[in-house]
């Protein structure tokens, strides 16, 4: 919880002076705040807390292959609250990069007989969690981004992250307040880089992309993940490639394209509407 609060803390002070300059000023109303407070405690109070959590007790190949349930979600949300159409062609970019996550991670360990720790299950299903709560933040952001510029949605998104893990992180200092002297500076890059990469570009591409395209297009690109994790558990971790890694790449790669990009030129191919 010190990180999280540590993280949009940094990042509201980055990229609250955007929103302050003449051209992006606006008034934000009253009956809109809780709506914008919402989207903050989803897509980040949330989203992370669940994420961190599951991530102390599960391992980051099973996390990244775990949120394989956003796309789903926004799928079916998508198309009953924005009536966003989805044909035959995208379902199946949806099962074939899903079939592609699978074998990014190898068959589940269920299926070899071997025993799965209590521990590792709990972990699992808070990821499972957190790719609910972000979803359901993208789906109440995507009414805001009708009247609100995404910078505007970011910067409270933060705000609400600062305001909500603040306790927690005193909570967290209050039980061991020599961790800040523990902290090295692999941590302290560690940190920046999560601030600036993994928050403000993360977030505000997500919001503005979001703005642009449908919520389903937007979070297909989830599909991403499973490799660029695997790659770097490879590279970090010292983790052997496997021949299925590569497939399931190809795979996954095949299905972001059916399911995305096949989408905007849908109206030359004969698929059903479902």
């Amino acid at each position: 919880m010190s990180l999280a609060f540590l993280r949009f803390a940094l990042a509201t002070l980055l990229i609250a002076p955007f929103l302050f300059t003449e051209k992006n000023k606006i008034e934000i109303q009253k009956e809109d705040l809780p709506w914008l407070f919402a989207i903050g405690a989803l897509m980040v109070t949330l989203n992370i807390s669940f994420f961190y959590t599951g991530l102390l007790r599960t391992n980051v190949t099973s996390a990244s292959v775990l949120t394989m349930i956003i796309p789903v979600i926004s799928v079916l949300l998508g198309w009953t609250f924005f009536k966003e159409k989805v044909y035959i062609v995208n379902l199946a970019g949806i099962a074939l990069g899903l079939l592609g996550a699978i074998l990014v991670i190898g068959l589940p360990t269920l299926v070899f007989g071997e025993q799965i720790l209590p521990e590792v299950i709990i972990g699992d299903i808070l990821i499972i969690l957190a790719s609910i709560s972000w979803v359901a933040g993208a789906v109440l952001s995507r009414r805001m981004l009708k009247k609100y510029s995404s910078l505007t949605i970011t910067t409270i998104m933060f705000g609400t992250g600062v305001i909500t893990f603040l306790l927690p992180a005193i909570n967290e200092y209050l039980q061991n307040p020599g961790w800040p002297s523990q902290v090295t500076w692999l941590g302290i890059f560690g940190l920046l880089f999560i601030t600036i990469a993994s928050s403000i570009c993360a977030y505000f591409l997500f919001e503005w992309g979001l703005a642009k395209i449908g919520i389903i297009q937007a979070d297909l690109f989830h599909y991403i993940e499973p490799p660029i994790a695997t790659t770097l558990a490879v590279l970090i971790l010292g983790e052997s490639l496997q021949f299925s890694f590569i497939i399931g790449g190809l795979l996954i790669a095949i299905g972001v394209y059916w399911s995305t990009l096949l989408k905007k030129d849908h109206k030359h191919h004969r698929a059903h509407r479902v």
